[in-house]
């Protein structure tokens, strides 16, 4: 007599598989999640930066100035030029951790007077 193959105890390893895959996406939609904050945590802090190197120009160190706004808003100011009255800074935040590896996200912003 010959058994017979049948489907009995294949949705646990189904059930498993879907379970696992859940979790990975998860996980991947977090990590996207935290490289926008950090992002927008760049592009503010970039914002920040300008503006107070904008307000010292003609006054005292715009890109010392600029450097401490960015600082106390987690970022590292990585260029500041003075171009005449305008000021255009960059810089940078560290992103989120992802198997290992850090991305650091980088922004950059332009302050002066009103035309």
């Amino acid at each position: 007599m010959r058994r017979r193959r049948d489907a009995r105890g294949s949705a646990t390893p189904f059930a498993i598989a879907c379970l696992g895959l859940l979790v990975l996406l998860a996980a991947a939609l977090g990590v996207t999640a935290a490289l926008i904050r950090a992002h927008r945590q760049a592009q503010a802090a970039a914002d920040l930066a300008a503006l107070a190197a904008a307000r010292e120009v003609g006054r005292g160190d715009p890109c010392a100035a600029g450097g401490g706004t960015a600082a106390a808003n987690g970022a590292t100011i990585t260029s500041c030029v003075l171009s005449g009255r305008d000021v255009l800074v960059r810089v940078e935040v560290t992103g989120p951790h992802w198997l290992g590896q850090t991305a650091d996200l980088a922004a950059e912003a332009r302050a002066g007077p009103a035309p």
